[in-house]
Formats: C-alpha cells, structure tokens, sequence
C-alpha cells in the first residue's frame, strides 16, 4: 500500500518540526474560487476554513486569520492594534514577505517574521482547515495550537459577508 505524495512546503517541514499533527488534502485549485470553493471540495463548513490574510499598517506587515465567511473590520483591527491606517497588502509585497503565492498563504513558515492576529471566534471550532502552502493545498488541524505555534495575538475584528 503506497502513502498518497502531498507537496513539502515550508508550512509543512515547519509543522514537522514542532511536531504538530495535521491532515492533508489537496483539491483542483480555482482562481478567484475563494474559501467556498475550497470549502465545496473539502466537503466542510465555510466557517471552518481559516483564510490567511496579510495587511500592511503604518507600522508593520501583519497577518490576520480570519473564518472564510466573513470579512476583517480594518477599523475595529486599526482601533485594537492602535495604528492611524491598516490596507491589504499588493500581491508582490506579500509574496516577498511570505514566500508564498497568492491563494496558497499559510501562516507556517513564512519567510519574514510577521505578528500574527487570530480572530476569537476560530478557538471555538474543533479543527479548522487552512492553507498548507501551496495553492490547492490544505491542511486541517486543532485551532488551539495556533495560539502558542504562531505567538498569536487574539483579535475580535469579524464581519459577516
């Protein structure tokens, strides 16, 4: 019986390295598909993927991790993280800082050290999907790790799409 081959990522030997369990699940990739689409292939709640978003403020580049259903309030986030102006981040910009292409960013090993914000909400779930480095690449794991695997800090910046 032959073990299914999946991509070796950076998120991948990062996760390895600290030993964290985590399935893996590839799907035909869509531009423009979104966490819904990812959603669809999975056969999983929207809620549960977690996208992985990267946000430039007046001081840093950050990352937020954010429900597939629902969008970041960039005033509540600028209000809690007490910066003037926060804006996504252009495809090139993020990339540099990330290694990763748009719609395959994982929040494991990134290139640059970036802080990290979850949003509350997504401690509340039993596993959550998110993006293992490469475009039609996911993996799903136990939110709860985020928190100390990340260095995480918990933000409460979710509208509902």
């Amino acid at each position: 019986m032959s073990k299914e081959k999946f991509p070796v990522t950076p998120a991948i030997r990062f996760l390895k390295e600290k030993n964290i369990k985590f399935e893996q699940f590839e799907y035909n990739y869509e531009e423009n598909g979104g966490t819904l689409q990812t959603a669809k292939e999975l056969n999983v709640n929207e809620h549960n993927v977690i996208k992985t978003l990267i946000f430039s403020t007046d001081k840093e580049l950050i990352c937020v991790l954010m429900h597939g259903n629902y969008e970041v309030s960039l005033k509540e986030l600028a209000r809690q993280l007490n910066v003037k102006q926060i804006i996504q981040c252009d495809e090139k910009t993020a990339n540099n800082a990330t290694g990763y292409k748009f719609g395959g960013t994982s929040p494991f090993g990134m290139r640059k050290n970036i802080s990290t914000y979850l949003e509350k909400t997504i401690l509340e779930l039993e596993r959550i999907y998110i993006n293992g480095g490469k475009q039609g690449f996911i993996i799903s794991i136990s939110p709860d790790i985020l928190i100390n695997l990340l260095n995480a800090n918990i933000v409460s910046v979710a509208i509902k799409k």
